[in-house]
């Protein structure tokens, strides 16, 4: 928002009389859905990645609300929270710049270590242990990079906070059979499926009605009969006040009316937020690249975005949003277009939901005046896995299963713009469950060791310098000065562990957490996920030593619909703002022919293996236009990176 459009904006308040709308800090992360059912107290199955082994829906199937009707159950449940607010990013000159970013507000430890701070629905809903011990208390701007002692290995949302529980009086009890029947002298504010803890109901009363705190009881029905009522004695009135649950054995015998008890529900969490915790951490403590996302195929991702504001600018009332970039919506409502969604305001959150698409490099960016935004800094990477991770026994035979899925079915007869036919060969390549892709291939060819993504950005700091210091922002003047790999300059790139910048609150944020250095063991295959999210120029990489295989283009695998790879090799790849590409780094010569799972020759290179290996060494990935290696016309700095080939 520019100074101009702050004066437009209080006019408008000015001339009307607007209501106030209360908002609040919330996420939202079930253990369960329709596509994910599950009954297990834990929520383990939606916690973690099962092994793929037929269609989510059936063939047969036209509703894709109910996944498990003559299916199976794919994929998982992942959650993941971020701010939206303001920070600072350190140059590879020093030069400290203003951004209007995001920044992370769940799996802060991972974000740290480089990797995405997506996290399963067990590890996202558990609270921050905060006790009296000092070095226990969420400290601002964690975690501390530092790191501090005693500091807390914490990965779940920042903030979440349990309910707190209600604790009601008994007013007496009755049993029949294992059912029992507990009456309170209030209305029953549980609900079914609560968790509820009886305690000191007695004397007179059998021990098994009451609760082991570890293992509460669970209700089974609430507005029952009161079988006390009674007008002339006073006992609560109607039904309202009493509900039931199964004990752990029959013949349950009352003796007398409990002198004391109560009746307490278990504290769970809702997805309230503690917003002191959630400031403390989302102020300033935004990120370059934004913080990074990961899912699998057929997952349920929900994604909390919380705006916190700007420290520096309290003048602007910012909204944001998230929008991502090429990635198929079933709802416009989650896009993160505000004409057809919803903006964030300060103090409020918003959880997006999406359905996986298929496997693939996206990535993502504020959608409030993006031009704005982007050049400031809200762009980030989020990347889809493949099925075929998943897939034990021939690809082939993996991906054509694939095809029953009429969501993500591909037929090149049907639909011109089919992205993963099955290959035109069968090379008999095969998966033991646990080998990586970059796409669901059918013939192996996107196998890779060890992955890195890779985001093309850059800066033009007097556009940022005007941005912190109320001045209008000279669009049309705008040059960049400042390219990175990953938020970070050579070189910057070439420094392990996360960047973290001084800000005004005193505190050392990490503010550029992804490394950009690529480390490949000799004979190994990287994949480069990469990504070009600036708005003013067009950005080119080269690889010196290394070929570069392109295998796929904004997140569709390069292949026709004849089923023929239209891989590419080439020494230097250039992309415009909004485009990605999937990349292969191989560092072997001469690969062996594939073998079969049935033990027979294929016809195809096994990627798994290697006969002879290049040589280990320093290789180096840079950009050829020399103005791009530069931090603000200096000396050193740019789009550089070293690629280390290490002996294996």
């Amino acid at each position: 928002m520019t100074y101009t459009r702050c004066w437009i904006f209080l006019g408008i308040l000015s001339a009307f009389a607007a209501p106030a709308f209360g908002q609040s800090f919330r996420v939202q992360c079930p253990t369960s859905t329709i596509t994910h059912p599950d009954t297990t107290p834990t929520q383990l199955v939606n916690s973690s990645e099962p092994a793929y082994t037929k269609p989510t829906y059936p063939a047969s199937s036209t509703d894709y609300t109910t996944g498990n009707t003559g299916g199976a159950v794919n994929g998982a449940i992942k959650c993941q929270q971020i701010s939206g607010g303001d920070g600072y990013a350190s140059m590879g000159d020093g030069t400290q710049t203003y951004m209007f970013s995001f920044g992370p507000l769940s799996g802060l430890p991972d974000i740290a270590a480089g990797g995405p701070g997506t996290v399963a629905p067990t590890t996202f809903n558990t609270p921050y242990p905060v006790n009296a011990s000092a070095s226990n208390a969420l400290p601002p701007g964690y975690p501390d990079v530092m790191p501090a002692t005693g500091a807390v290995d914490y990965h779940g949302a920042i903030g979440l906070a349990n309910e707190t529980p209600h604790i009601e009086t008994v007013y007496d009890a009755s049993e029949s059979g294992q059912l029992v029947t507990i009456v309170l002298n209030t209305v029953v504010p549980f609900a079914v499926g609560d968790q509820v803890i009886i305690s000191g109901v007695g004397p007179g009363y059998d021990s098994r009605i009451v609760s082991n705190a570890a293992v509460p009881w669970t209700v089974t029905k609430v507005g029952v009969p009161n079988p006390f009522f009674n007008v002339a004695q006073g006992t609560p009135n109607g039904a309202s006040y009493a509900f039931q649950y199964t004990a752990i054995a029959a013949g349950l015998a009352e003796v007398a009316q409990p002198a004391s008890g109560t009746a307490a529900d278990v504290s769970k969490v809702t997805g309230h937020v503690d917003a002191r915790q959630a400031m403390d951490v989302g102020v300033m403590n935004g990120n370059i690249p934004a913080p990074l996302m990961a899912i699998d195929e057929d997952d349920e991702f929900f994604l909390t975005l919380t705006n916190v504001g700007m420290i520096m600018r309290p003048d602007l009332f910012e909204q944001h949003t998230v929008h991502f970039h090429g990635y198929p919506n079933a709802s416009a409502f989650y896009d993160g277009v505000p004409d057809a969604s919803v903006a964030i305001n300060i103090g409020g959150s918003f959880t997006y939901y999406y359905l996986a698409p298929d496997a693939g490099t996206y990535f993502w960016h504020c959608h409030i005046t993006p031009p704005e935004h982007l050049q400031m800094g809200m762009v980030g990477q989020l990347y889809v896995r493949p099925r075929q991770n998943r897939w034990s026994g021939d690809l082939y035979t993996g991906l054509n299963t694939q095809q029953g899925d009429l969501r993500t079915a591909c037929s090149s007869a049907t639909d011109i713009l089919c992205s993963n036919p099955l290959p035109a060969v069968q090379t008999g390549a095969s998966n033991t469950g646990v080998l990586k892709y970059a796409y669901n291939d059918g013939d192996g060819s996107t196998y890779y060791d060890v992955e890195y993504p890779l985001q093309m950005h850059a800066f033009d700091p007097n556009f940022h310098f005007v941005g912190m210091t109320f001045n209008p922002e000279g669009f049309a003047d705008m040059k960049d000065k400042y390219f990175m790999l990953n938020g970070r300059s050579y070189p910057d790139t070439v420094t392990s562990g996360p960047l973290q910048t001084p800000s005004v609150d005193g505190v050392n944020h990490f503010s550029q957490p992804l490394p950009s250095i690529i480390s490949i063991p000799a004979g190994k295959r990287a994949l480069l996920r990469i990504s070009e999210l600036n708005v003013s120029e067009y950005h080119t990489l080269a690889s010196l030593g290394i070929p570069m295989q392109v295998i796929g283009y904004n997140a569709k695998l390069l292949r026709d619909q004849a089923g023929n790879n239209l891989y590419y090799t080439t020494n230097s790849i250039t992309l415009g703002g909004g485009e990605s590409l999937d990349v292969i780094l191989d560092t072997c010569a001469v690969r062996p022919t594939v073998t079969t799972s049935t033990g027979t020759p294929g016809t195809g290179p096994d990627y798994t293996k290697c006969t002879t290996a290049i040589t280990a060494g320093t290789y180096y990935l840079y950009t050829p236009n020399l103005d791009h290696l530069s931090n603000d016309a200096e000396n050193f700095g740019g789009q550089m990176t070293e690629v280390r080939v290490t002996p294996n």
